[in-house]
């Protein structure tokens, strides 16, 4: 195995790189917020929450469905084409999104049930998810560009972008809204895009299609995609581990706005999430510091760990400072366990198949969050906090623990983090977890030979 090195941003697969992402982060920062923003202003305009809650699952199964596709694109195409046609993608459905809403009559956004308000949504959405296309194709580009030892360095550069894009939309997004509805937001995007694609137009990137030169069909091959995966010993577990923690984390998504602002004002947790978006930007400059260690897969697993010790830790008061103090820390470790699985997948998988990978991992585990999200506010809602509110859990806990809706919030929390450290322990002492260490320990460096241009 290749020793572990800093990452030299004088190469020139780094500057290219370096460049790419800061492409990558202009663009999803545009993409989230125009995404963050249509949530808030059908919101504010037909005050359904239904609408906003059928907005954000259409928008989670349309992910979920086109991973594998896009990361067939991936795989069979130049890299720097299919970024550019991400971008250019996007910048269409954000055009003619802007039509729609010009020519839409007046007060009929107001309407939940409008064909113009729906027909807008869904054209924006696709605008957002046609960027997941850059998503996939970032991480192989890291493989194509980066030596080996310094590739999860490079990881954490990305999950530093992630941790800004967080940030930034966070601000962005509600003041564009406020100011203009989504006027301002459509022509900001639009403005951007054009900028980022011809910014991709003149950069040098070297032409890298993964299977180029090879005999397999170009089609989305989602049952050679999972032979590949069940080929290389303990990789399905890998990724199945990460949706059954994407499953349990779902109750995150569904509770936590509700937890948080039974402790604060919105406008507090506004800026609070704002402010904690900060850790992710720490932990991604950290891992593109410090490496993820010779053994990624145990760090994955270690970090879960502490991740879901952390889920028992912040819930056992209702404390702004012990949430505040868990999220921080929470957040700060995401982008090792984000990097952790990319390193990993571009070491072990054949660059030819790591698109597909990538698209079929995204799929599997993204489709988990939004299942636990419809599952646990149920749960939690006709069970949990009845439990601890006049039932016999408030009686039996409630004088230490607490009593009402958000302690029975909590205890949701606290019996999602006892099921992550169990499942986490079990695969730590597993065979496959054994098997995939050892595959990446003696698995040889992919070799990719991008043409110069």
């Amino acid at each position: 195995m290749a020793p572990k090195q800093r990452l030299d941003l004088r190469a020139p697969g780094a500057r290219t790189f370096l460049r790419l992402l800061s492409n990558t982060l202009l663009v999803s920062v545009t993409n989230y917020t125009v995404w963050f923003a249509i949530t808030f202003y059908v919101y504010l305009e037909t005050r359904s929450v239904f609408a906003t809650g059928v907005l954000a699952g259409l928008f989670l199964v349309f992910t979920a469905a086109t991973g594998i596709w896009f990361g067939s694109l991936v795989d069979h195409h130049d890299k720097k084409t299919m970024m550019l046609l991400s971008g250019v993608g996007s910048l269409v459905f954000y055009v003619i999104a802007f039509v729609i809403y010009l020519a839409a009559p007046e007060g009929t956004f107001k309407d939940a049930t409008s064909p113009y308000l729906w027909t807008l949504v869904v054209v924006l959405m696709f605008g957002v998810i046609v960027g997941n296309i850059r998503t996939i194709t970032l991480p192989t580009m890291v493989t194509a560009l980066i030596e080996e030892g310094q590739r999860d360095r490079a990881n954490g550069l990305t999950g530093t972008t992630a941790g800004v894009s967080m940030l930034v939309t966070s601000v962005i997004s509600g003041v564009l809204v406020a100011q203009g509805g989504m006027t301002y937001v459509l022509i900001g995007g639009i403005a951007v895009l054009t900028l980022a694609s011809l910014d991709v137009i003149i950069t040098r990137v070297p032409r890298i299609v993964a299977s180029e030169g090879s005999d397999e069909p170009k089609r989305v091959d989602v049952r050679g995609t999972v032979k590949i995966i069940r080929g290389i010993p303990g990789l399905m577990a890998l990724i199945l581990f990460a949706t059954f923690n994407n499953f349990l984390g779902g109750a995150f998504m569904a509770l936590l706005d509700a937890y948080g602002l039974s402790l604060v004002s919105v406008e507090v947790w506004g800026f609070l999430w704002g402010g904690l978006s900060s850790a992710m930007i720490l932990g991604g400059l950290l891992i593109a510091r410090t490496g993820l260690g010779s053994n990624p897969v145990r760090t994955l697993l270690l970090v879960n760990l502490v991740l879901w010790t952390i889920t028992l830790g912040f819930p056992i008061q209702p404390s702004i400072a012990l949430l505040t103090a868990g999220l921080f820390i929470y957040l700060l470790l995401i982008p090792a366990a984000e990097a952790a699985e990319q390193t990993i997948l571009q070491k072990v998988v054949p660059y030819e198949r790591q698109g597909r990978v990538f698209g079929f991992a995204q799929s599997v585990e993204q489709a988990a969050s939004p299942l636990t999200a419809f599952l646990i506010s149920p749960i939690a809602e006709f069970l949990v906090i009845p439990f601890m509110t006049t039932g016999s859990g408030a009686d039996l806990i409630g004088n230490w623990f607490g009593t009402g809706p958000d302690r029975g919030i909590a205890l949701v929390f606290i019996m999602v983090g006892f099921l992550g450290i169990i499942t986490t322990v079990i695969a730590l002492r597993s065979r496959p977890y054994r098997n995939l260490s050892r595959q990446y320990a003696v698995k040889p460096p992919v070799e990719v030979a991008p043409q110069a241009l």
